[in-house]
């Protein structure tokens, strides 16, 4: 079976038009993205966090993904509900003590398995200081999560 962009799973889908607009709508306002952008951060977010309960590796956020990540956290009820949903348990929002950089390596990984989870992943939304950690690399081609 081979495998199209249409056939990839979204954040914008995992949370319902309500939650995802509330999302969105909060990372226009709060941290002056446009409406486009901060849709796309929104729907990263989301899957972000639906991947976090089944991955294998540290999840960590990129710089823009954790815009919406902290979006998402702040709607309480929406968040909860949708970590039981996924993961059956809250999922908590662990910073490193004393606030230190990204892990780039973590963050690639995270993408690689939001991509292997089925996932839509807008590549230019994974940076941790202005780097690209999820360009195409040697799966550049096949379809996500295939090998």
């Amino acid at each position: 079976m081979t495998t199209t962009a249409n056939d990839q799973k979204t954040g914008r889908a995992e949370a319902g038009e309500d939650l995802f607009e509330s999302l969105t709508h909060f990372v226009i306002n709060h941290n002056g993205q446009s409406p486009e952008r901060a849709a796309r951060i929104a729907d990263q977010a989301v899957a972000f966090v639906v991947t976090a309960a089944i991955a294998t590796v540290p999840m960590v956020p990129s710089d823009n993904v954790d815009l919406g990540l902290h979006a998402l956290i702040l709607h309480t009820k929406e968040y909860a509900a949708l970590c039981e949903r996924y993961a059956g348990r809250f999922l908590h929002h662990n910073p490193a003590p004393g606030g230190g950089a990204r892990d780039p390596e973590q963050v690639a990984a995270s993408a690689r398995a939001m991509k292997s989870a089925g996932f839509m992943v807008f590549d230019d939304l994974w940076t941790v200081d202005g780097t690209n950690l999820a360009q195409c690399d040697s799966d550049c081609g096949r379809p996500y999560g295939q090998a």
